[in-house]
C-alpha cells in the first residue's frame, strides 16, 4: 500500500460522521429547494390557469363587443339613410305644398277672368237678343229688310247664347279645379306638418319656418342610434385591451411557469443524485 492510498476503514470515525452530517444537510437543503421550486411551480400554474379562463371568458365577450358594435354602425348607417329620406320627404312635400299653393292662384285668377269674360258676353248676348228681336219685329213691318240680315243676327244670336253656355261649363270646370287644388293643398299642407314633425324627430332639431335647422336639446332617434354606437364602440375597445392584456400576462406567466419548471426539474435531478450517492456512501 502506497503512502498516498487511504483505506475508508484508515479515516478516523469523526472525520466519517462530519462527512455524513455534511451530506445529510446537503440532501436537506435541496430538499427544501424542491419544495420552494414545487411552491413556485404550483402558484404559476395557478396564475396560467386562471388568467387561461380569464382569457376564454374575455374572448367569448370581445365576439359579443364586436357584433354589438357591427349592428349599432349598421343602425347609425341606417339612420343616415332615414334621415336622408326623411330631409327629401319634407323638401318635396314643401316644393309640391308651394306648386299646389301657385295653382290655386293661378286658378283664382283664371276664374276671376273667366267671370268677367262670361259677364261681358251675357251682356252681349242681351244686346245681341234684342237686336235680333228687334229685327224680327222691324222685318215683320217692313218687308224690304234682308232675309240676309234677319239670319245674321238670328245667328248671332244663338252664337253669343252658346258662347254664354260654353263659359258657363268652363267657369264650372275651374271652380271644380278650384275646389280640388284647395282640397290637395290642404292634403299637402298636413303633409307638409307631418313631413316636417318627423324630419325634427329624426334628427332632434326644429325647422324655422324658412326651412332652416335650429338647434335644440331635445333627444332624437339619430342622437339615440349615434350615441349607442359610440357606447359599444367604447365598449368593445375596452374588451379589446383587456383581452391584449390579460395575453400579455398570460405569456408572461407561462414562461414564468416554464422557468420554474425547468429549474425544478434540475433540482429534483440534483436531489435525487444526492439521495443516491448518500445511499452508496
Amino acid at each position: 500500500m502506497s503512502r498516498d492510498t487511504i483505506l475508508i476503514q484508515d479515516i478516523p470515525t469523526v472525520d466519517r460522521y462530519g462527512i455524513t452530517e455534511r451530506k445529510k444537510q446537503e440532501i436537506d437543503l435541496l430538499t427544501q429547494e424542491v419544495l420552494n421550486a414545487e411552491n413556485e411551480v404550483e402558484q404559476y400554474q395557478a396564475i396560467v390557469t386562471s388568467l387561461s379562463e380569464k382569457e376564454t371568458k374575455l374572448e367569448g365577450e370581445l365576439a359579443t363587443s364586436e357584433a354589438n358594435k357591427i349592428q349599432a354602425l349598421n343602425n347609425k348607417k341606417s339612420v343616415d339613410s332615414v334621415v336622408n329620406n326623411a330631409k327629401d320627404l319634407y323638401q318635396s312635400s314643401g316644393v309640391t305644398y308651394t306648386e299646389s299653393f301657385k295653382a290655386e292662384t293661378k286658378i283664382k285668377t283664371v276664374a276671376t277672368e273667366i267671370n268677367t269674360v262670361i259677364n261681358k258676353l251675357i251682356y252681349s248676348a242681351e244686346v245681341i237678343n234684342k237686336l235680333s228681336n228687334l229685327v224680327i219685329r222691324k222685318k215683320a213691318i217692313n218687308p224690304l229688310i234682308s232675309d240676309e240680315l234677319v239670319t245674321m243676327v238670328t245667328q248671332a244670336s244663338s252664337d253669343a247664347n252658346n258662347a254664354v253656355a260654353l263659359t258657363l261649363v268652363a267657369l264650372e270646370s275651374v271652380f271644380a279645379s278650384q275646389a280640388t287644388t284647395i282640397e290637395s293643398k290642404s292634403a299637402m299642407s298636413l303633409e307638409v306638418l307631418q313631413a316636417t314633425k318627423l324630419y325634427e324627430f329624426i334628427i332632434g332639431t326644429e325647422i324655422d319656418d324658412v326651412g332652416k335647422e335650429v338647434s335644440t336639446k331635445k333627444q332624437s332617434l339619430k342622437k339615440y342610434l349615434y350615441e349607442a354606437y359610440n357606447i359599444t364602440s367604447n365598449m368593445y375597445e375596452e374588451v379589446l385591451k383587456a383581452s391584449e392584456d390579460t395575453i400579455s400576462q398570460l405569456n408572461a406567466a407561462q414562461a414564468s411557469l416554464s422557468k420554474a419548471q425547468v429549474n425544478l426539474s434540475s433540482l429534483q435531478a440534483g436531489l435525487a443524485a444526492a439521495n443516491a450517492a448518500a445511499l452508496a456512501s
